[in-house]
């Protein structure tokens, strides 16, 4: 078992949905001998996943990242480099017939294109082969802007398996260059991670972040559980619980 997939089975446990339903089988199994015991954590795992279901309550998870506004047309003339950081693939995606980027990484290449093309600066794509497949994110990468944006990255990064490894392969490229600014782009949400460990290779960033949540209750419909809703708030545990991590292995 690799470290990155025994890391990826940890997480899980950890993280809804597989953890409120631990939580849930736990109360079930003990119901006859524990039956107060049992109830709370039935109580605690229904209530969670309803509470945390909610696209209101995934907001205000996602938000407790943020740690930017959007990019300014200012901030990008002072910067040397546009960084994109990979959000994962789709691998063996039966339509292309090979690997292809997954939604996240098409929205934050997308966004990158548009920066570039606002500002000139040059593109870095960064991402390897976590979880396997063919082709990693940094090549499908640079494909997807030579073919369908008709733009070539300046560096491609293919190697990294988590968002450090992005930052420490990548800062050797840039410092090749001459490039000790960049403008980072990813979800916002992932930001509050990302940035620091570029920092701490020496980089000064510039967050690019995209998809800035909303805490408004702007229908009844964002108190009913969704999804959506579930998802967006398992990104931010999974950040949250990231940081946590990083944080500790660094005290080690």
């Amino acid at each position: 078992m690799t470290a990155w997939l025994a890391t990826n089975l940890i997480a899980l446990a950890l993280l809804p949905p597989l953890s409120l339903a631990l939580l849930l089988a736990a109360g079930l199994i003990i119901h006859r001998r524990r039956p107060r015991l049992a109830m709370s954590l039935i109580l605690l795992s229904t209530t969670a996943l309803y509470a945390l279901s909610t696209p209101w309550v995934g907001g205000l998870l996602q938000k407790s990242l943020e740690i930017s506004r959007p990019v300014s047309p200012a901030a990008l003339k002072s910067a040397g480099a546009i960084v994109v950081l990979g959000g994962g693939r789709r691998i063996g995606a039966a339509e292309y017939g090979s690997d292809t980027l997954n939604g996240l990484s098409l929205e934050r290449l997308r966004y990158a294109v548009f920066l570039h093309r606002a500002s000139g600066l040059p593109l870095l794509v960064t991402g390897g082969k976590p979880g396997g497949g063919t082709q990693p994110e940094g090549r499908i990468m640079q494909h997807i802007l030579q073919e369908d944006y008709g733009i070539a990255p300046r560096w491609v990064e293919d190697g990294a398996l988590t968002t450090w490894d992005n930052a420490r392969r990548s800062a050797p490229l840039l410092e090749h260059s001459g490039v000790h600014r960049i403008v980072l782009v990813t979800h916002a949400w992932h930001l509050r991670r990302a940035v620091p460990l570029f920092e701490s290779q020496g980089l000064t960033v510039v967050p690019a972040g995209i998809q800035f949540s909303s805490t408004r209750l702007d229908s009844p419909l964002d108190l009913m559980p969704t999804p959506a809703g579930l998802r967006d708030s398992t990104f931010a545990l999974h950040e949250w619980l990231g940081i946590l991590w990083y944080k500790l292995r660094s005290n080690l």
